[in-house]
């Protein structure tokens, strides 16, 4: 007999699904079972939401692939264990929703005639997981979930993408399923936008005098780099990175290029302070906490291009707004202004575009032989300019989007927020990488704040034998709080006296990594960062450095 399992199982299959995440529970034994009798690969994390961490960056390394090779499926997939496996991965499935990945979360859940019952473990599951998903639903009959599955695998898929969730009850996984899996078709993109606002859209970029332009995530998603660089250069722009940008939408090393806007509020209402806005395939850009100042001039005239509705105008007014495919409206736009703008405007905005903001970091390497975070990003500038890099370093991440010359798909990064995503996601990013077959170096760049949410996951890349370095800033306490109390009460940070915010006793880090099987380092010296980075590096498997690291730069 196939049952409900068989088919789901199945039907990944034919999606061109290959990994299924998760940590198993009794609830979602069937599903084990049907697993083990597949081509599917099971990947196991000692939590759930190590799980979800590992195929939220397992999907979002895919994706770029597929726009390679259409063949490729980016979907992640992660199985957890009814209400308290999927309270346990709700921190990652926030990080998940914020970054677009299409993931498509399941939980095995009680049979359907014992619910009222209200069994161990038992909730409303679909409630709990709405919040953060395009979608969210149960499977109630086996008849169902054909149709359930490919509408949950096309929604997640679909731009704007984003993970949906699926309950599945034990009766409806043992249940006999007499179907064939549904065929997928093809995936749309939401198209080249409408001609006569993509025309207006053109004017008002013209008719600028200091055109900045803002780019979101989208741009990285719908592989629209090289199309934003066509248009920057056209429209002789300067470039920002939205709020929390995660990936790479523009190359680091262009000349118009100015990094990523600030989460302080006054810093990114100076660089929007212009005359012409263009913000495109933007989300998140906004500041953490309430801004004291407003972050987009009333008299800006802003122009919105998004794949996803609910963005066009939601942090700023849309005068004009095009609702499209970032990368083909990217595409026309640039088209379109190259009869607009005459060669010597165009020169005199590259000239204020490249000039802007001054001269370059003059931070420290170190202070009184302590790395500082500028110098550790350095050094892995040196070290590994071509790795595919997990940040989530947060008061280290700033210095490390100044000092490394990303370029497209080399970056992965923490946009919801929620701590503990790094380990695991670079876990997901290394298992794609040898999938795809490369060899880049994998480094998770993790504070050790985030660090200590998750140590094992470090359990996971042992197991399965990956080749990954995680880079630990260690500062030996969670700074964010520290910097965002100065932000909300004035002041600075070391004005405070702070419980609860230092690791005293620190954790030793090495002897954590160890425990699990990895490589685990740490740098006693500035004068040994180099070399103990690039040990890490050349050790075939796991490897954590921990590097100390002072507060000042």
């Amino acid at each position: 007999m196939t049952t409900g399992a068989d088919f789901f199982v199945r039907a990944l299959e034919s999606y061109g699904v290959t990994q299924l995440f998760g940590n198993p529970g009794t609830t979602e034994l069937p599903l084990m079972q049907a697993v083990g009798a597949s081509d599917v690969d099971y990947v196991l994390g000692l939590h759930e939401d190590v799980a979800v961490a590992a195929a939220t960056g397992y999907a979002m390394t895919r994706r770029y692939d597929s726009h390679v090779d259409a063949e490729t499926c980016p979907l992640g997939v992660v199985n957890l264990h009814l209400a308290g496996g999927l309270g346990h991965g709700l921190g990652n499935l926030l990080n998940a929703d914020f970054s677009g990945a299409p993931l498509l979360v399941t939980a095995g859940t009680h049979h359907r005639d014992f619910q009222q019952e209200e069994p161990i473990l038992s909730g409303d599951l679909v409630s709990l997981a709405e919040q953060y998903t395009k979608w969210a639903a149960e499977v109630k009959d086996v008849a169902a979930l054909p149709t359930m599955l490919r509408r949950a695998v096309r929604t997640a898929l679909t731009p704007p993408t984003g993970p949906v969730f699926l309950a599945l009850p034990v009766d409806v996984q043992q249940a006999e399923a007499d179907a064939d899996p549904q065929r997928l078709g093809p995936i749309p993109t939401a198209g080249r936008g409408d001609s006569a606002a993509i025309d207006d859209a053109a004017a008002a970029i013209a008719s600028a005098t200091e055109p900045v332009v803002v780019l979101g995530d989208e741009v990285a998603r719908s592989d629209g780099v090289e199309a934003a660089v066509h248009f920057a250069e056209a429209a002789g722009a300067r470039v920002h990175g939205e709020i929390l940008a995660s990936e790479v939408n523009f190359p680091a090393g262009h000349e118009q290029w100015h990094g990523p806007l600030s989460t302080r509020a006054s810093y990114t209402a100076d660089a929007m302070d212009t005359d012409t806005l263009v913000f495109v395939g933007c989300s998140t850009n906004t500041t953490v906490s309430r801004p004291t100042e407003p972050l987009v001039p009333d008299d800006a005239t802003c122009v919105h291009v998004t794949n996803d509705g609910w963005e066009l105008g939601k942090h700023a007014p849309a005068d004009v707004a095009v609702l499209g495919d970032p990368a083909q409206v990217l595409a026309d736009l640039a088209e379109r202004l190259g009869g607009r703008i005459d060669e010597a405007e165009r020169a005199r905005r590259l000239d204020a575009a490249r000039t802007w903001g001054g001269a370059e970091s003059d931070a420290p390497t170190a202070v009184d032989d302590t790395v500082t975070k500028t110098g550790l990003a350095r050094a892995l500038a040196r070290v590994a300019p071509d790795a595919v890099v997990v940040d989530e370093g947060i008061t280290a991440s700033p210095a490390l989007h100044a000092a490394f010359p990303f370029e497209r798909t080399q970056l992965v990064g923490e946009k919801g927020g929620s701590l503990g995503f790094g380990v695991g996601a670079a876990v997901g990013v290394a298992l794609a990488e040898r999938e795809a077959g490369r060899d880049r170096p994998v480094v998770g760049y993790v504070g050790d704040g985030s660090y200590l949410y998750y140590p094992q996951a470090l359990y996971t890349a042992v197991r399965y034998d990956l080749d990954l370095t995680v880079v630990v800033p260690d500062n030996r306490n969670y700074r964010i709080l520290k910097e965002n109390t100065a932000l909300l009460m004035g002041g600075r940070p070391d004005d405070y006296e702070y419980d609860g915010v230092d690791f005293d006793p620190p954790v030793d880090l090495v002897q954590s990594a160890e425990s699990y099987g990895a490589l685990g380092l740490r740098v006693d010296s500035v004068d040994d960062l180099d070399a103990t980075l690039e040990r890490a590096l050349a050790h075939a498997g796991p490897a954590l450095v921990d590097v100390p690291v002072t507060d000042d730069a």
